[in-house]
């Protein structure tokens, strides 16, 4: 199915069914055209404000350990990058960066780290707590990896709202190509299940133009988020990082994540879609286009200043400017000059 006509109204489908074939998901995918993606971001739009308005979501990125046990082909902070400046924030650094956010107006707090072991279950439920007691309007989102489930019911029972653990790719011989033999797809998809059931708010998503992957890969994607039906995803294009064994590989393109993120609008129409940092590396005004393109999240980083670029997932992370949470008032400006407003709300997802 390649007709253009056809592929319409596969998005015309989508729109009202929510839901394709795995293989009319890769006819939609490899037969995208221009015309096709305007034709996407409109009905995107439109499912975005009938839900949201013209509300943008902001949360505070706290990027607290790059250390982390774990060995992906594509990460800058993989445990064989002898070369990566590591860094760990105190529980009393932590508290500071929520303080200053707190009266920047951030209502969501987002803990993402390296799968670390310094920081064991005690020292987590410790930190959850103070910010809790703390900062007992906000949500506290927790981006830190796999964990047994034992350790998810603690974190939750602490106080920790929502949970982000990106899939990455749902098709399982591809998601060896991009990690060592110790990691699997089925681990982590486990991982994501449990997490529902116990009652986060859940978030997973993808890299888009990751090594290796085919829209095949990206249709089995789709499927599995269908499937899981989480309240928050992200995706963001595959950046190489010059320290990883994908250092030479192709970046993926802001060009199908947007195609994508109007998918996904339409796929789940009440689900957090962030335009993730990422997107806006590899494109000037890629949040804006985001935004436009279905998205309605925005995550400003409020780690220290000194250790932001430290944090290096991929190359030419942005580390200045609006993506960080002093320079919030560039940032709704950017998003005031294309029709949005940000809000500082928790945000919940309506799920």
């Amino acid at each position: 199915m390649t007709d253009k006509n056809d592929l319409r109204q596969l998005i015309d489908r989508l729109h009202t069914e929510h839901t394709l074939a795995k293989d009319e998901w890769t006819a939609l995918i490899s037969g995208r055209t221009p015309e096709l993606s305007e034709y996407l971001f409109s009905l995107a739009r439109k499912e975005q404000k009938r839900h949201y308005g013209t509300t943008v979501y902001i949360r505070g990125l706290i990027e607290f350990t790059n250390y982390c046990k774990n060995d992906c082909f594509y990460c800058g902070i993989r445990r064989s990058n002898i070369h990566a400046r590591r860094y760990r924030l105190s529980e009393e650094e932590i508290l500071s960066c929520c303080r200053t956010g707190y009266s920047l107006g951030f209502r969501t707090f987002v803990l993402q780290g390296g799968e670390d072991g310094s920081y064991n279950d005690e020292r987590m439920v410790r930190l959850i707590n103070s910010i809790k007691e703390q900062y007992p309007d906000c949500a506290l989102t927790l981006s830190i990896g796999e964990k047994s489930r034992e350790s998810y019911q603690r974190y939750f029972d602490a106080g920790a709202d929502r949970y982000l653990l990106r899939h990455e790719t749902a098709d399982f011989s591809h998601y060896e190509r991009l990690h060592p033999a110790s990691l699997s797809a089925k681990k982590r998809q486990e991982c994501l299940w449990n997490l529902k059931e116990i009652g986060y708010q859940t978030g997973t998503g993808f890299m888009v133009g990751s090594p290796f992957q085919k829209a095949e890969h990206l249709a089995e994607d789709m499927l599995f988020i269908r499937k899981l039906n989480p309240h928050m995803v992200g995706i963001g294009p595959f950046i190489p990082h010059h320290d990883t064994p994908f250092a030479n590989k192709s970046a993926g393109t802001s060009e199908l994540t947007l195609f994508m993120l109007g998918l996904l609008r339409l796929m789940l129409p009440q689900v957090l879609l962030p335009a993730t940092t990422a997107l806006g590396t590899i494109s000037g005004n890629g949040r804006e286009l985001g935004i436009l393109a279905g998205a309605n999240v925005v995550m400003p980083n409020l780690s220290p200043t000194d250790v932001r670029k430290n944090y290096s997932l991929y190359d030419n992370k942005l580390c200045t400017g609006e993506e960080s949470a002093e320079c919030r008032h560039r940032l709704e400006k950017r998003m005031e000059s294309i029709g949005y407003q940000i809000v500082t709300a928790r945000g919940d997802s309506p799920l």
